[in-house]
């Protein structure tokens, strides 16, 4: 469930953020967590029933921690692009292609730079590869996981980002 908000003030989202959104897990992902739960209680229901059910609970209840604490922010605002513990100043950034498909197993596969900066999630299907102008950093570009991965391309355009490689680069 992605939480990408318009930048308007009736969404309750902070002032300046052109895009906003949580990789949280799917369907499944909530599902597996419970069973893990549900699977602790019965590993425990030979010793004591009350043990068994607490065990179950805390185990729910520590996979849904987990998952919130552990799900990355993928955010444009105040000319800053934040993906999960990574920010840059959107005048840094170059241009931003959306990637799905055959186009985003080839940019993580063969065609991926090992100094390439990856904020994924296996669940999330598309991304968007995010070109670095940043001369005191040898990142050259981010893949980064979104579901919504032309609103944050026009995000970054509207944040400052290059849309052209700076001459002399």
């Amino acid at each position: 469930m992605a939480d990408s908000r318009p930048a308007d003030g009736a969404t309750g989202s902070p002032a300046g953020t052109s895009y906003a959104e949580r990789l949280w897990p799917g369907p499944l992902g909530w599902l597996l967590v419970v069973v893990f739960g549900v699977l602790l209680g019965i590993a425990l229901l030979p010793v004591n029933d009350t043990l068994a059910l607490v065990v179950a609970v805390l185990g729910v209840a520590g996979g849904v921690l987990v998952a919130v604490l552990t799900t990355p922010r993928v955010e444009v605002s105040r000319g800053i692009l934040r993906a999960g513990a990574a920010r840059i100043p959107a005048r840094l950034v170059g241009p931003a292609a959306a990637l799905e498909g055959e186009a985003l197993r080839t940019e993580l596969g063969p065609a991926l730079d090992a100094r390439a900066y990856l904020c994924l999630r296996g669940w999330v299907h598309r991304a968007v590869r995010i070109e670095l102008h940043d001369p005191q950093d040898p990142t050259p570009y981010w893949v980064v996981s979104t579901r919504r991965p032309d609103r944050l391309v026009a995000a970054l355009e509207a944040a400052g980002a290059r849309t052209s490689t700076p001459t002399g680069a």
